[in-house]
């Protein structure tokens, strides 16, 4: 077989792209090496099963490119890349979902949205709109992200249709680039400080586990926000609980947690204003198919030479999320 469908989850495959062909999972391939052997096209979505490189050597010896229709390869992109295998991913099409998910929660939360509407239920109108007044609005505020990836240079492309400032803290972003995208860089201290709303969008590496703490969150702006769609690894969550309990006038955004979901005894469940999804950012419905799209696009591409968009390097993991 020259290209197969690879996923433990075959739903996941049939839902990104459309597609009645058959599934295959890794305990398949390896128990019928002979079958496999000259698979040169993998296409794969949430599921993907990791592989050592021993193994895709052995039962993969002929692969030339994976097609991973979701966001992050970080659980099993390195051994393919260091067999020589070509990555490519969809983190683009599955980083406009998480954008537009961040853009409104951004407006609703200058709105003082979810903290007027908690209050509003309760019946006490004026509680709610004395509430709503403490916010700023949808004008020149200052709005923060956190990591200047896919993700954060789309939240930034799509907030230009508002009049905000924004203010990014991002290591690996340069001046000159800062100045195309319009935005501001400052360190993580400054964007806190300043920032009506915080939103990260931190590559998930070692070196940005437990990059946000108490003493950011000690130093956010009254009736400030602060959004994670990124990773709940990056958060000490601790040290946000504390904050949480002690300034009820900024509210968190938690679609994603670590552990995921909280644990049943955590305080986040209990905190008014605590707000948890469970990571609905990313693409769900009808949108992704777009991310089968894009990468049926690019194996079209690669087949017939000509330059791919989205494939992923070994250098490009350091920096992703």
């Amino acid at each position: 077989m020259n290209r197969i469908y690879l996923c433990e989850k075959a739903e996941n495959i049939r839902n990104v792209y459309f597609d009645e062909e058959r599934v295959y999972t890794k305990a398949e391939v390896m128990n019928s090496p002979e079958t496999f052997k000259n698979t040169e096209y993998v296409f794969s979505t949430w599921g993907m099963p990791a592989f050592t490189e021993e193994e895709i050597k052995k039962y993969l010896p002929k692969l030339k490119a994976v097609f991973y229709g979701a966001g992050s390869v970080q659980t099993f992109a390195r051994p393919f890349l260091n067999c020589g295998v070509k990555v490519f991913s969809a983190w683009a099409a599955n980083a406009v979902p998480v954008a537009e998910y961040t853009v409104a929660q951004i407006v609703l939360a200058n709105k003082g949205f979810f903290s007027s509407s908690r209050l509003a239920k309760t019946g006490d109108r004026k509680a709610a709109s004395q509430s709503f007044c403490s916010y700023p609005g949808n004008y020149g505020v200052k709005i923060g992200i956190i990591g200047a990836g896919m993700i954060g240079k789309l939240v930034i492309q799509m907030l230009k249709s508002y009049s905000l400032e924004v203010l990014v803290f991002d290591p690996f972003l340069s001046e000159e680039k800062a100045c195309e995208l319009g935005v501001k860089k400052v360190n993580l201290e400054a964007l806190f400080k300043e920032c009506s709303v915080v939103s990260n969008h931190l590559a998930d590496n070692e070196q940005t586990k437990g990059m946000l703490d108490g003493k950011l969150f000690e130093a956010m702006r009254p009736y400030a926000t602060f959004i994670n769609t990124g990773r709940g690894a990056q958060v000490v969550e601790a040290d946000l609980i504390k904050v949480l309990k002690e300034r009820f006038d900024i509210t968190a955004l938690l679609d994603v947690t670590f552990p995921e979901p909280p644990e049943s005894e955590s305080e986040l469940y209990a905190l008014p204003n605590c707000i948890l999804t469970p990571h609905i950012a990313g693409s769900a419905g009808n949108e992704v198919r777009r991310m089968g799209k894009y990468m049926t696009a690019e194996y079209e591409k690669l087949i017939q030479n000509k330059p791919c968009t989205f494939e992923v390097t070994l250098e490009m993991l350091k920096t992703m999320a």
